[in-house]
């Protein structure tokens, strides 16, 4: 447990259905806050802190630590919380999705040193973790079928393993991947990659990248126009076991 979250909510006399009701939560999200490892969304975190008399950093120090960079924790925060994520990728393997070798190699021609490198690609593959655990979000991944046949690098092996790595995760019971095969006309996947996720209190919110910047979506109608592109595209997608049967296809491919 997070002894310093139950000791500052026994001072101030607080429980999770008082800071639930406070900062607008479900109370299942508010009694996770006292788990290790758990914290509220950037959004809740200081109201949280000031409700239970302490600085943010006295009550989750692993902020601190964190490395992924400032800009992305509010959705890695999401995602932690979420209890249903549906993405659509057309051009990478999802970042909850991706090995080590091919999460280096999306940043190899990014003006990097190798610490920043190790610091971002370390903050993905600790973002995967959400996946596993128990009573972790439903995480329906669609992706193009070029991201399969598409080299990330030069070494081939990179994405044999990938895609083997992909077949692995199209197996886990909390995750649905689906492919969109090349013989797909043209539909809003083209426009780009975005994520929707599904929070316990019944709200949703998406992450949307560009070129220029990635952002966090939560008006409801943009959030609706996201949800009919989402309808679209997963209607072109192949149907779950056909997709793990292309996967296994694509990953003999490389080798």
């Amino acid at each position: 447990m997070n002894h310093a979250v139950i000791e500052a909510m026994s001072a101030t006399g607080e429980t999770a259905d008082s800071l639930a009701a406070q900062i607008g939560v479900d109370p299942k999200t508010a009694a996770k806050w006292a788990n290790p490892g758990s914290i509220p969304q950037t959004r809740h975190r200081a109201k949280v802190a000031a409700l239970l008399g302490r600085e943010e950093t006295e009550l989750w120090p692993d902020v601190l630590k964190r490395r992924e960079p400032s800009w992305f924790r509010p959705w890695v925060d999401i995602e932690r919380e979420a209890v249903a994520l549906r993405a659509f990728q057309l051009a990478w393997v999802p970042g909850l999705l991706q090995t080590e070798a091919y999460a280096r190699a999306t940043l190899a021609w990014e003006a990097l040193s190798t610490t920043e490198v190790d610091e971002l690609v370390s903050a993905r593959i600790n973002r995967q973790s959400v996946l596993t655990r128990e009573r972790g979000p439903l995480f329906v991944a669609v992706v193009d079928q070029a991201v399969l046949e598409r080299p990330i690098t030069a070494d081939r092996s990179v994405m044999a393993r990938q895609l083997e790595h992909l077949v692995w995760c199209a197996e886990l019971p909390s995750v649905e991947l689906h492919i969109v095969p090349r013989e797909a006309t043209a539909y809003p996947g083209l426009n780009g990659p975005f994520t929707i996720a599904d929070l316990p209190d019944g709200t949703r919110v998406a992450h949307v990248d560009s070129q220029a910047q990635a952002q966090i979506v939560e008006q409801a109608s943009e959030i609706a126009t996201l949800e009919r592109r989402w309808e679209r595209i997963r209607s072109e997608a192949l149907p779950r076991g056909r997709s793990v049967e292309l996967l296994r296809e694509a990953a003999a491919s490389w080798t």
